[in-house]
């Protein structure tokens, strides 16, 4: 055998060897904390865990184990949400319910990201207002219907107030723990300085929560969509929630099935341009 020929079955042995390793270490490295996909396997997993779901649920379906009354099967619920697009006026269903969600959720955050921010900052404000936030945020929103329908009356205005006192409680909470996490180790650098007050709490704390406030906003949008159908008991005729709960009562399951997938894919849009939002306003977050 010559010196190449023995330098080539080296290098073969040795491929051979490491093939192994290499399939053994890519393993591994799914299972790191806080790993590393590439944007291609994370598109292959997070499709693989969108359609399996639905492909337990068409065998489900098509097994005869339940009645159609019961489970319907997927094809049963896209032929539902054609027609309702098509004879049951779908864009204009959704086109309130998220006009009531978003009303109530700005309303939320208009509120909740100054207080929430006043919170965070003074003890004097935390030590006033949040064990009473506290304790009205363990109170449950459908609770509060009698009362807005009295206060507020069935136009609108009601949905809106659902959805409102839903999120509002929690966003607050949330908002003040954000702010609470800005290191004192930036806050005392700025009193050194020389900044003042309103420097110190506009320049540096705010600044600093962004990107924590923007992912609270994120967490609580979804929030609101799971007040949606509690909100459209309030003397609805129209909305998501509303055909959901009409659905029920004549036993069109089929329908429940497309209106909680409608509401669903409504909120994964909205959540993944939050997500999208987040990424192009703080892309220093997502470099390695």
């Amino acid at each position: 055998m010559t010196a190449t020929e023995l330098s080539l079955s080296k290098s073969t042995m040795s491929s051979a060897a490491l093939m192994p390793r290499l399939v053994i270490q890519r393993k591994r490295r799914f299972w790191i904390i806080r790993g590393h996909l590439s944007r291609k396997e994370y598109l292959f997993l997070a499709a693989l865990g969108m359609v399996l779901p639905f492909v337990g649920w068409w065998w489900l379906a098509s097994s005869g184990l339940m009645d159609k009354v019961f489970m319907p099967s997927p094809l049963d619920v896209i032929t539902r949400i054609y027609s309702w697009f098509m004879e049951d006026n779908l864009m204009g269903d959704a086109s309130i319910s998220i006009y009531r969600v978003t009303a109530g959720f700005m309303l939320s955050a208009v509120l909740a990201l100054p207080l929430g921010l006043m919170i965070g900052t003074y003890r004097p404000v935390q030590a006033m207002l949040e064990p009473l936030l506290d304790f009205i945020r363990y109170m449950p929103a459908v609770a509060f219907i009698p009362l807005v329908m009295i206060w507020v009356g069935i136009d609108e205005g009601s949905k809106i107030a659902i959805i409102f006192i839903g999120t509002f409680f929690q966003m607050v909470l949330m908002v003040a723990e954000d702010v609470r996490r800005v290191p004192l180790a930036q806050i005392e650098a700025a009193q050194t300085m020389g900044a003042r007050r309103g420097e110190i709490v506009s320049l540096v704390i705010l600044q600093s929560a962004k990107p924590a406030l923007l992912d609270t906003l994120r967490i609580t949008m979804g929030w609101a969509w799971t007040y949606l159908v509690v909100a459209e008991l309030v003397a609805a005729n129209s909305g998501l929630g509303y055909a959901i709960l009409k659905a029920q009562r004549f036993l069109q399951t089929d329908k429940i099935f497309a209106g909680i997938i409608l509401i669903g894919l409504i909120g994964l849009v909205t959540d993944q341009l939050f997500r999208l939002v987040h990424r192009k306003a703080f892309p220093w977050l997502y470099r390695k």
